[in-house]
């Protein structure tokens, strides 16, 4: 598995990232009072297939999983964090809820993910939605080749702290192509020049997650969706980005 992608690898990466960044706002818009987790996810898979493309999450099964995961769209409500199963439990005026998706195009992942409001939000939840993804700019800012994986951490934390909010140590970004998840492991902390170098033609996710609360986090029955400890509401997004010698590109945008 190659980490340094190709010319031709990441133009097809970035015509993927086209597709899912369409599917992927059409679900955000779709985000209503009334609908459910289910729907939406019937809804990414229909759009995707459509498109030609092959789903990226629908029957993975991750290290350490004891089963693949159900569906093609990840939902993740309040206090869920990432990795939340599609339910037909209908979304509630004031909840936030996480859409994560991916797909392969031309047999190479792309990955991308939003927190979304429902109705009206309360304002604290309405801050921590805009800077999760304030940090996710923030932490693509730092991205050049020859940089060390520390600044982008680093960046990333310097957003949270302010709020008082938690960071989830144990989840992060990664790499991404030729698989789901691809090293390297990029922390949402960190330290500056700290960390391995980047380098020109590395594709990676960078996925902030912030919580209202503490950044402890527990993993939920269906062994996939991660919760934070406290049962205060999480945030997070997420693009897919190629490292250039000028900075980077993001790659999953239309």
């Amino acid at each position: 598995m190659a980490l340094i992608k190709t010319e031709k690898e990441i133009e097809r990466m970035r015509e993927g990232g086209k597709r899912l960044a369409h599917v992927l706002y059409a679900l955000r818009d779709a985000v209503k009072p009334g609908i459910t987790g289910k729907e939406l996810d019937k809804m990414a898979e229909k759009m995707i297939l459509a498109g030609g493309d092959a789903l990226a999450f629908k029957n993975y099964q991750p290290r350490g999983a004891d089963f693949p995961f159900p569906a093609t769209l990840c939902v993740s409500v309040n206090d869920v964090i990432v990795h939340g199963i599609p339910n037909g439990e209908p979304f509630k005026e004031g909840d936030i809820v996480g859409l994560d998706l991916g797909l392969a195009h031309g047999g190479l992942f792309v990955d991308m993910a939003v927190t979304v409001a429902v109705g009206k939000i309360s304002d604290a939840d309405r801050e921590l939605i805009d800077t999760t993804e304030k940090a996710l700019n923030v932490g693509i800012a730092q991205v050049r080749a020859d940089v060390r994986m520390g600044e982008i951490g680093s960046a990333i934390e310097a957003v949270a702290r302010p709020h008082g909010y938690g960071i989830v140590r144990e989840l992060g970004g990664h790499g991404v192509g030729h698989e789901v998840h691809e090293e390297p492991y990029i922390p949402n902390f960190g330290k500056p020049n700290t960390g391995p170098v980047l380098r020109a033609g590395m594709v990676l996710a960078l996925e902030p997650m912030f919580n209202l609360g503490t950044g402890e986090i527990s993993n939920g029955k269906d062994n996939f969706s991660y919760r934070t400890l406290d049962g205060k509401k999480s945030a997070h997004f997420e693009k897919t980005i190629v490292v250039t010698k000028e900075g980077s590109g993001i790659l999953t945008e239309i």
